[in-house]
Order: C-alpha cells, then structure tokens, then sequence
C-alpha cells in the first residue's frame, strides 16, 4: 500500500469513527441497546474510537515507512479534525427533527 492510499483509509476510517457513536444506540457500540443513551456515552465512544483511528494510523505509517515523532500539535489537530469529521452526526443525532414515533 502506498502512502496515498494509507492516507485515504485513515480519513475513511476516521469519518466513520466519528460519526459512529452518533447514528447507534448501542453502548460502547456492541452492548446492550439502550434508546436513552446520554451525550456522555456518546463522547466517551468518540474518544475511543478517536485513539483507535489514532492507532490505524500509526500502524499504516510503521507499515508504509518509519514513524515520525510527532508533537503536541499534531495530536491538537488530529482531535479538532475528528471532531469536525463528528459534525454530520451530531446534526443528524441532536439538531434534526425526527418525526414522532408511535
């Protein structure tokens, strides 16, 4: 895998990690259902899933080449960058009007 791709797959990986906690109802997205799961489950499993993209990618850029030792910047960024990637599901999850059910 060259290093375009390894980069493209962690920006997928990345989008749908951090719109996952927000489009499942599942606590740490493989328990038990929960239709009243709160805003802190939900950011629990966004800093998990974060530290996992994390983790994707510097296993892809061992794999690809040697790591580069990065800075408190980088981590800065990555996590502003996870949270915009969040902004679909947060709308879909908090700010859309869903129509009554029953």
């Amino acid at each position: 895998m060259n290093q375009s791709a390894a980069a493209w797959l962690v920006l997928l990986v990345a989008a749908l990690a951090a719109n996952a906690p927000f489009l499942s109802q599942r606590i740490l997205l493989v328990g038990r259902p929960d239709p009243m799961k709160s805003g802190w489950w939900r950011l629990l499993e966004l800093l998990l899933l974060a530290l996992l993209t994390l983790a994707v990618g510097m296993g892809l850029e061992a794999r690809v080449g040697q790591r580069q030792p990065q800075g408190w910047e980088f981590y800065a960024a990555a996590a502003c960058l996870f949270l915009t990637l969040a902004f679909p599901g947060f709308v879909w999850r908090y700010l859309k009007r869903h129509r009554e059910q029953g």
